[in-house]
């Protein structure tokens, strides 16, 4: 054992006094000031300050101290708990607000229990300490201290809410067996232990090496080195700075040193890349330590699977899941997130523009009632189409002339791509154009003088070069050249010689064209999509990989099959009362009218250059509204787009139609329509639609529809009415359970559903504010009806911060106000007893910010309105990007519409359930994955699935 150091730990302990020493003198000068509100601050920040250096020398003394029962040790441990304590008690005193009181009651309390925890246990448990009756004895104060607050600790802290455990399982609906893409996981070692280590890189300078592509070279490169201390075992890289091994390593730190040969030009500036004379291998060093982290049983997971609570469960399944990305990397796939995609996968697609949509496949362990499986579905990324450059440049920019590109542009476009040669098969990064075409480009060549040895430099083109090494070239002679090497030493490279590397991503935001061709060609049928999967995981082999056998892993290489129940279809109600049953999950409105149909009297249409007549339009929607029970009045005025603007861009497009339109209605002394319909020349995908929106709908606050129809006929103009009327605050159809309340829980309690979300920029849009939205029904006993609150909040933050929002004068403006007081309104003075709140957009990591967060945000909202009664609350999340499908066992479709599954390949503890709402014609069913966070109102099981089956109908 080594030695118990003397000096050092005393030297900390007198530091840390030293950095004590101020904080004592605030609390004093502010006790006898009696200013104590002007300091709070900075006894707030004072405190975490010394909070940090207590922390750190107190690790310092535990780490170096072997023999726990040491004096140095008891006695400085003792003393800053004592000194902690103390000062806890002094801050409590000193703050005579309650709500700062609160605060800092909580800050303390929690400080007492880390000391408790981290040394109260160790110093009076340990059975090398001495014995505590002895410490009691000495240290007295410490005790009458804990003791103090031990009754009211848990009082101060605040509970923290954690998500309900299922209460149940449905019975309502008929049985159907559903095939989904879980696949069952055998652990026949739960005993085994993971150890994880942290590992650091770095280079020759001393600088961490960033790149987690790199990093797994420089591991790859140490596994295969002789002196790597491994024990005979294998090891899982994140590629980060986790590294798990089963059964620990020799030692606890390891320090090593790794070269990786490297290729580099001998001649700076020289385009030669044919024979490998001209290149010299030159090696870098890295060093790499790895120290030992944590240990991680497997244990928890079978906990998991009985229901049980485990804390490391998920740091368990973040092991198995490095094992699967490191299982894929050495395929040499691309890795994004728990996907992978490999350029022998089929089934990729052009979606244009120089961008292939790659076809790849999700892989993560799960833990299920019916045990842990492994979760595997297709997934997709956008990569480069691979290929020729120049091909490439002209289908990036629409162009089939080289002259025509943009090189500008082209150079933003090309900027750290990887491509390979064609003359001698090497692989670079670009980092730009050259300034000049290939015939003009000049760099100095370093060549023999005939049989002398001297060398002399000359000046020669990149086009001459290349054709003096008798490599033709065809094209590039009046182009630019690619530019791989370094800003002070280019290299440069004709792009015909070049091709794009395969599996590079393409980060940015797809165009209207682009998304629309990837909708369509995306398309696959479910038996089609779930052979797929069962062949991906056939040929990965896992139960072959040198991690998953020391575990006893293995996966069963056909799908879990699970029990499902169909409910029937909610019933609908249109006018004159009439009801209606779905049937398929869908309903028309063929000979029917809408419940409740809004008039149509001040709008006006305008034509984006389309071939529809506009006046035959405007009649066959008259007809139609009129059938439906919707009176609509002949438009103020039909625009057609001057030719001369056809061609502008579109948002001089837009202006000018505007600009059109305000003139002629001003003309009937009106200052502006209160609906447009607007027709415009591309489905889908038109570039006229985002700037007329946000000019009418977010400048000028006009509801406005966009038609792009191919035919025109009484099913398209009914389906655009049901739209305008939504849009206009009329109501198309009621469920029967609203006009004939049936629904348990909700008919006799006044009862508001919210829907929660926050909307994020495009991809390549970091910069741009997200969108928090939530609706709030009214009306009651009706929740048809909703009114929508929205706010701004930073970028890709996905907590709603605005629920509750106090200004300067302590008002609240927060969202959750404006939509109780509505409902106050609408129910003529009722209050929400019940609340029924829809999450969506939220990760399972995120659930605690949620109950802890946004929950408290509406309960301090409802508060601050005046209530003593909080209302009941059931909080449901909404997950729909999650990978499990579902197809009816033995068949070619799509579940049928009202498919639950709560039972088999759900949570072992948690209340969740997946729903299929509504039927799919085409593609794969994703059923809408539901999770229960807190129940007080007391649903059941079936009257909560009937509840949120009956909403997806609203």
């Amino acid at each position: 054992m080594r030695p118990v150091p003397h000096s050092s730990p005393f030297m900390w302990f007198l530091v840390t006094v030293m950095a004590l020493i101020p904080t004592q003198f605030i609390l004093l000068y502010s006790a006898v000031a009696g200013k104590p509100y002007q300091w709070i601050s900075n006894l707030i920040r004072q405190y975490f300050l010394v909070k940090w250096i207590v922390r750190a020398s107190v690790f310092y003394v535990y780490s170096q101290c072997t023999f726990r029962e040491h004096a140095t040790y008891q006695y400085y441990v003792l003393y800053l708990t004592s000194w902690c304590s103390n000062v806890l008690v002094a801050y409590i005193k000193l703050v005579s607000d309650e709500r700062q009181s609160k605060m800092i009651k909580q800050i303390g309390c929690q400080h007492v229990i880390l000391f408790g925890k981290l040394f109260y246990g160790e110093l009076f448990h340990n059975q090398h300490c001495a014995s505590s009756d002895r410490m009691r004895a000495l240290f007295p104060a410490v005790f009458a201290v804990l003791a103090l607050y031990t009754p009211i600790i848990p009082s101060l802290i605040p509970r923290e809410r954690v998500a309900i455990s299922r209460c149940g399982i449905g019975r309502n609906g008929r049985q159907i067996n559903l095939a989904t893409n879980h696949f069952k996981v055998s652990v026949n070692a739960p005993d085994a232990v993971f150890f994880q280590y942290n590992v650091l890189i770095k280079s020759e300078n001393n600088q961490e090496v960033e790149g987690r592509r790199f990093r797994r070279k420089v591991m790859d490169k140490l596994y295969r080195t002789p002196t790597f201390q491994l024990d005979g075992k294998c090891f899982a890289f994140d590629g980060g700075k986790a590294l798990y091994t089963v059964g620990s390593l020799p030692l606890k730190k390891l320090k090593y040193s790794v070269e990786l040969d490297e290729a580099a030009v001998k001649r700076s500036g020289s385009p030669d890349l044919i024979g490998m004379e001209t290149f010299c291998i030159r090696s870098k060093t890295f060093k790499v330590k790895i120290s030992f982290a944590a240990r991680i049983p497997m244990k928890p997971i079978a906990l998991a699977l009985n229901g049980l609570e485990a804390e490391n469960t998920g740091d368990a399944l973040r092991v198995l899941d490095t094992i699967l990305r490191q299982h894929a990397a050495k395929r040499g796939c691309l890795l994004v997130r728990q996907s992978f995609f490999h350029d022998d996968f089929s089934g990729s697609v052009s979606v244009g523009e120089g961008v292939t949509a790659c076809r790849g496949f999700h892989s993560s362990f799960r833990t299920t009632q019916g045990g842990l499986s492994l979760n595997m579905d297709q997934s997709s990324t956008m990569i480069l189409t691979p290929g020729p450059v120049l091909e490439f440049l002209l289908a990036t920019q629409n162009v089939s002339n080289p002259c025509a590109i943009d090189w500008e542009k082209a150079s933003k476009m090309l900027k750290n791509l990887r491509v390979k040669t064609r003359h001698n098969n090497m692989e670079f990064k670009i980092i730009g154009l050259s300034e000049q075409v290939c015939n003009d480009q000049r760099f100095l060549l370093k060549k023999r003088n005939g049989d002398s040895s001297k060398e002399e430099t000359v000046q020669i083109t990149v086009y001459d070069y290349f054709q003096s090494r008798k490599i033709p070239l065809t094209k590039s002679r009046f182009l630019p050249c690619l530019d791989v090497g370094k800003v002070n030493g280019p290299i440069y490279l004709p792009l015909e010689l070049c091709s794009l590397l395969s599996l590079q991503r393409y980060t940015k935001a797809l165009s209207s064209k682009q998304r629309v061709s990837l909708g369509e060609k995306s398309k696959l049928l479910p038996h089609t999509c779930m052979q797929i999967v069962k062949g991906a995981v056939r040929d990965c082999c896992y139960g072959d990989d040198p991690m998953f056998k020391p575990c006893g892993i293995s996966i069963e290489g056909h799908s879990t099959v699970c029990i499902g129940r169909v409910l029937g279809p909610p019933k609908l109600i249109f006018g004159r009362r009439e009801g209606y049953t779905p049937r398929g999950g869908r309903w028309n409105f063929n000979g029917k009218k809408l419940y409740n149909a809004n008039e149509i009297k001040n709008w006006a249409i305008v034509n984006f250059s389309t071939h529809w007549d506009m006046k035959q339009l405007s009649q066959k929607l008259i007809s139609c509204g009129a059938s439906k029970g919707m009176s609509i009045r002949r438009p103020l005025s039909e625009i057609e787009e001057d030719l001369e603007w056809s061609n502008a861009g579109p948002v001089e497009r837009v202006e000018k139609m505007f600009e059109t339109l305000c003139e002629q209605v001003e003309a009937k002394g009106i200052v502006l329509p209160d609906f447009i319909l607007c027709l415009l020349p591309e489905k889908k995908c038109c570039n006229i639609y985002g700037p007329w929106k946000k000019k009418n709908l977010h400048e000028m606050g006009i509801i406005t529809q966009c038609l792009s129809p191919t035919e025109i006929n009484d099913q398209y103009l009914t389906n655009v009415l049901l739209k305008i009327n939504s849009k206009l605050g009329g109501k198309n159809s009621l469920l029967a359970d609203e006009h004939i309340p049936n629904l348990p829980h909700l008919k006799d309690t006044p009862t508001m559903i919210l829907g929660m979300d926050v909307s994020h920029g495009s991809p390549g849009q970091s910069d741009a504010p997200s969108i928090a939205a939530v609706v709030g029904s009214t009306h009651w006993p009706l929740f048809s009806t909703y009114r929508a609150s929205v706010r701004t909040q930073l970028p890709n933050m996905e907590m709603i911060d605005s629920l509750f929002k106090l200004e300067q004068n302590e008002q609240d403006v927060g969202i959750i106000r404006e939509l109780l007081l509505e409902f106050f309104e609408s129910t003529r003075g009722r209050k929400p007893e019940q609340i029924i709140i829809f999450r969506d957009g939220v990760s399972e990591s995120q659930f605690p910010q949620i109950l802890n967060i946004e929950l408290e945000q509406i309960v301090k909202a409802v508060e601050y309105l005046g209530c003593t009664r909080i209302p009941k609350i059931t909080l449901i999340v909404a997950q729909k990007n999650h990978h499990t499908k579902l197809i009816p066992y033995g068949s070619t479709s799509n579940p049928p519409p009202g498919t639950v599954v709560d039972t088999q390949i759900v949570h072992p503890r948690n209340y969740d359930f997946y729903m299929c709402a509504h039927k799919a014609e085409i593609g794969t069913t994703r059923p809408t994955h539901y999770h229960v966070l807190l129940d007080e109102i007391g649903f059941s099981a079936d009257e909560l699935q009937n509840i949120v089956h009956s909403l997806c109908y609203v």
